[in-house]
Formats: C-alpha cells, structure tokens, sequence
C-alpha cells in the first residue's frame, strides 16, 4: 500500500519562463514516481520537463504580467479539467506570492498551507527581509536603500567596496534587459546608474556589504514545516560550486551537516509562524563565523532532490503527505550526497561520489529530459552566442554609442567577483575563485 494518498493530483505553478528550472523536473519526477499524478502549469515548450514519463498534464501558465486575478483565473480552469481538489506547488517567488495572496479563494480547488497571505512576500521582498532579519536578530549584511542616485553613489564610502546590489523584487527584473537580480559594483558611479533603471526593474534597489567568499561559507537549507511548525525533511547543504560564479545558483552542492544552520532555519521558521517548504541562503562571515541570512525563499529550491533521505523523503513529498493528513515516514539523513547541474557543471560528473549524486537531468528510470536537454540547451547556448555576436558588431560600427544617431543604452553593470585582498563588510582574504559569487544565490 503506498504511503500517498494517490487520489490526490499535484500542481506545479511557476510563471517564471524559464525553460530550465530544473526543480520543477525534480517535483514532478518525485511525486510521479510515488503514484501521485502531477500536471505543471508553466511554459514547457521548450523545455525537457514536457518530455518526462512522470508529467500526468501540461498547462498553458499565465502570461507575461498576468495580475493576481488572472492567475486565479488559470488555476481555477486547470482545477476544473482535473476535477478532483489538488496540492497546488508554487515553484517561483512569483507564483508563491500570488498563491500566498489568494489562498482562501483557491481553497474549494486546492489544498495549501496554513500560512499567513502576506508572509511569502515579507521573506520573499529582498528590502521586507532586512527588517525581518533585525526583528529577529538574524545577522543579515549591511543594508542600504538609496532614495536617489546620489545616494546610491554616497553608500560606496558607507558600505565599502566593492558593494552588492539587489533588486528587492527580482522576479519583476524583465528578461533580457541587461539587468541581472544581483550584481556586485566596484565604484559610485555604477551604484548611482544601476539606480536610474529602478523603473526598469520595477523595484526598490538595494545596496549591501560584501561578504567575501572562500571555503565553506556558502550555505542553502531545505525544509518543510508541517501543520504544527515542526520543520520535517530538507537539511543543510553547502554550495560548493555556483553559476554563474558571480552571483549564481547551486550548480554543485553537498548535504553536509551543520548543526549552526539547522538551528537557525528553525529559528527562523519557528518564529515566523512560517508552514510549508522553505529555501533559505547563508554566507558564513570569514572574521566572526555568523552565518548571515541572504535570501528567504517562499517555495522549494530548484536543487531540493539533493535532501532525499532514507525513506525517500525529500521537501515535495512531506508537502503532499501532509497536506494529505498522511503520515510522514522517519529516514536517515545522507551526508555527503551530492546534487549536481549537468549542463552547468559538466566536468564535475567526472569526479567520485561515494555518498551517492542526483542529477538535475539525467535519471535511470527517466531519460527522455536527460537526452532533450543537450538539444534543447545546444540551441539556447548558440543563440546566445549569436546575440552577442551581432552586439559586437553593432558596438563596432558605433551603434547605441552617444552621437552614433543609434539608440543609447544605460551601461549594464556585469557580475564579478571582488578580488582577493578587497574589503568590506567581513574583511578577509578569499582563496577560493570557484566559490566566489555576490552574496546571493
């Protein structure tokens, strides 16, 4: 007999359109195989989800924009072709604050946590976050909000640099702009006009100390806190490789125990009242050894497979198994197993793993996504390539230069990672380039 209740499908919400979230394969894929029937509402048409034998339905997710209302909208229609009440997955910021904000009018169709509308928003909110790290006395890096230019410019004497700057919605960043979620800034002058496209990014612009990287400082916790608080399944895991290196996500990690930050994700889930899966980002300061919290994300991280433990527990499955008044199984944690990106990390399938690997991609008892992913990432890498080639070119013969008569672009500050001996925040020496990224995922 299995330990799902079978009856019921699961929902997968991510209006983020892009087409290699390799958490949403991982969620699907997790409750596939455990019987459950799992439909994803997301653009998958390019993606190698759509190619998984485990995806019971496909689709068509809100568009581009879609207000709150529209969203409800496409829910109810996707609850209504199922037909049958089902636990609804949000696998992005967006989605998660659009469910947290509508839980009580998604409630006839869908089973959700008990979890207050306006607190997926408060984590999620890169500037809410600061104020809840200070009310909670969770070391957070130094945070400025500029209310103009000149002040962006004036927080490099404050702050130091080189500085991280966040946009504190990063989800409403819109797609190839130039803009980046965080980037790391060596001089006032790039503080002052990455403020000048606030507008563009279409929110608040946040300016913060840099921690710099090195071993052992990068740290994710996966968790789910159940109808109770109790944070069940997930644990902490360290980032040993990220893409892209500046400022990226995992792309290799390992679950490694650290009682420190097992401590403080409860802590911090416990006092906010906080139920469902969670993904929480540290950096660990190289001079005091706190570990600061970056990021509070309302939903499971993409590489939150890496926390399946003995009785095949991970994050999605304790959602449904709860939400379905079923009992959660007791298993083993599996230190040292390790989770690794494919198409980011190629070179590190070649290394040894004695406690075991999960690939993003690639699984035995599933290998159409695997085989699509080399097609379908071989395409996006050439258009890349080819979009900056014909920037180049158009750079070259003068075009978006001032006086060229061709359009002028605002300067887009790229992720880079500071140099070993510069200094801000916690002021150490970094010895560890594969580690470097900007203070954020």
């Amino acid at each position: 007999m299995s330990l799902f209740d079978t009856r019921v499908p699961a929902v997968l919400l991510r209006i983020d359109r892009n087409p290699f979230h390799h958490g949403t394969l991982g969620a699907v894929r997790s409750l596939g195989r455990a019987g459950v029937d799992v439909h994803v509402v997301a653009d998958c048409d390019r993606s190698p989800v759509r190619a998984s034998r485990y995806l019971s339905g496909l689709h068509t997710p809100p568009p581009p924009g879609a207000s709150t209302a529209d969203i409800v909208g496409v829910l109810r229609s996707v609850a209504a072709r199922i037909a049958r009440p089902a636990v609804l997955i949000p696998m992005d910021d967006a989605s998660a604050l659009a469910v947290g904000r509508t839980r009580l009018e998604l409630a006839p169709w869908y089973l959700l946590p008990d979890l207050p509308p306006t607190l997926p928003e408060r984590v999620a909110d890169k500037a809410e976050l600061v104020g809840v790290c200070a009310s909670l006395d969770i070391p957070h890096p130094e945070t400025l909000v500029p209310d103009g230019p000149v002040e962006a410019a004036r927080a490099a004497s404050l702050l130091g640099l080189p500085m991280v700057a966040k946009w504190s919605r990063p989800w409403l960043v819109p797609p190839g702009g130039g803009l980046r979620s965080t980037v790391l800034v060596r001089s006032a002058r790039e503080a002052g006009e990455l403020y000048r496209r606030a507008e563009e990014a279409g929110s608040r612009l946040l300016l913060q100390a840099f921690l710099p990287p090195g071993p052992d400082r990068d740290w994710f916790f996966h968790g789910y806190a159940d109808r109770f608080g109790t944070v069940r399944a997930g644990g902490p895991g360290r980032k040993t490789l990220a893409r892209p290196r500046g400022a990226g996500l995992t792309a290799v990690g390992r679950w490694t125990p650290n009682p420190q930050v097992q401590a403080l994700a409860e802590r911090i889930a416990g006092e906010l009242g906080y139920r469902g899966v969670f993904d929480l980002d540290f950096r660990r300061c190289g001079t005091t050894g706190r570990y600061h919290l970056l990021d509070f994300n309302p939903r499971p991280g993409a590489q939150f497979r890496l926390f399946t433990d003995t009785a095949g527990l991970d994050v999605v499955r304790a959602l449904h198994l709860d939400l379905t008044d079923r009992p959660l199984p007791e298993g083993a944690p599996r230190p040292g197993r390790a989770f690794v990106v494919e198409n980011y990390a190629p070179l590190s399938l070649l290394r040894p793993a004695p406690d075991g690997r999960e690939l993003a991609w690639h699984a035995a008892d599933d290998r159409a996504p695997g085989r699509a992913l080399w097609t379908l990432w071989g395409r996006h890498v050439t258009t890349r390539l080819l979009h900056r080639l014909h920037r180049l070119r158009r750079l070259r013969r003068g075009d978006g230069r001032p006086g060229s008569g061709g359009p002028v672009r605002a300067r887009v500050v790229r992720q880079a990672a500071a140099p070993a001996d510069d200094r801000a925040g916690c002021s150490d020496r970094s010895d560890h380039p594969d580690d470097e990224k900007a203070g954020s995922r």
